[in-house]
């Protein structure tokens, strides 16, 4: 791979749920080392995006590509050792409550079948939580709590945790800011941030929070109807010149995107 070949290459890529097309078409380039941003309103579709990518949900055309292999066309195995190199902090933290939390955080080092690399042991688990604990704001000594004994913000510092523990490639953030007070938010970015940049990782997260979108993206993209309407620099999300994004960044009730109010 070259430093012009992108990470991640999306073309063409739709995806339908009986008569409604969620995805039409998305073309999507992130470069390596680099963080995009897909915001976009509710059944939009990022979610969608990103289950295609990570293989939880079959597009019905197009291709995915990391690191220049189509992984739709690979068989299953290698399909799941590419995918393999995805860390993934979901929007909820989705931690196991019946894992401590060092137990959370290495879940995918000590898990069966692991392909690249032999299970770690439990002491060696252990220790290595530990000091990714350390690595997201913790104390070594929160990984023998249970997350119901956990903040919000604490478990989505260990959900972060977990997304870098086996040092991805690539890290999905999926809402990352959900949930949290703006001060807490503006934490997690910052930490989300820090580990992108120390893992040297490709990262592509999907918010509705634009203070969140413009800390953690270098590019943004929006999806609109199932088509990415408009891409360019995180930094220019407030001032696109996109009458769409426009409304939909600065929260107008008044503009071209129309909204159905269910009843």
């Amino acid at each position: 791979m070259t430093d012009a070949t992108p990470k991640i290459r999306i073309r063409g890529l739709t995806k339908s749920f009986g008569s409604k097309r969620v995805l039409d078409g998305i073309d999507l380039d992130v470069m390596p080392g680099t963080s995009c941003v897909v915001i976009g309103g509710s059944g939009s579709g990022k979610s969608v995006l990103l289950r295609c990518i990570l293989g939880l949900i079959a597009p019905d055309s197009g291709s995915i590509e990391i690191d220049g292999v189509d992984i739709l066309t690979l068989p299953a195995r290698r399909r799941e050792g590419a995918i393999e190199k995805i860390g993934m902090l979901f929007q909820n933290g989705a931690l196991f409550d019946s894992l401590s939390v060092w137990e959370n955080v290495a879940f995918g080092l000590m898990a069966a079948g692991r392909r690249h690399g032999a299970r770690m042991p439990r002491a060696e688990a252990r220790a290595h939580a530990g000091r990714v604990l350390e690595q997201v704001g913790l104390d070594p000594s929160v990984g023998a709590l249970y997350p119901s004994e956990l903040s919000g913000g604490m478990q989505k510092r260990v959900g972060l945790a977990r997304a870098i523990a086996s040092q991805p490639d690539i890290l999905f953030f999926d809402e990352p800011t959900t949930g949290l007070d703006p001060i807490m938010g503006a934490v997690i970015d910052g930490l989300i941030v820090d580990c992108v940049r120390r893992l040297g990782s490709t990262a592509i997260a999907i918010t509705h929070d634009m203070a969140s979108a413009r800390r953690i993206g270098d590019r943004a993209a929006m999806l609109y109807q199932g088509k990415l309407i408009w891409q360019g620099p995180a930094s220019a999300l407030l001032d696109s010149g996109n009458p769409m994004v426009d409304q939909f960044t600065h929260g107008r009730r008044e503009g071209p995107i129309s909204m159905e109010l269910r009843r």
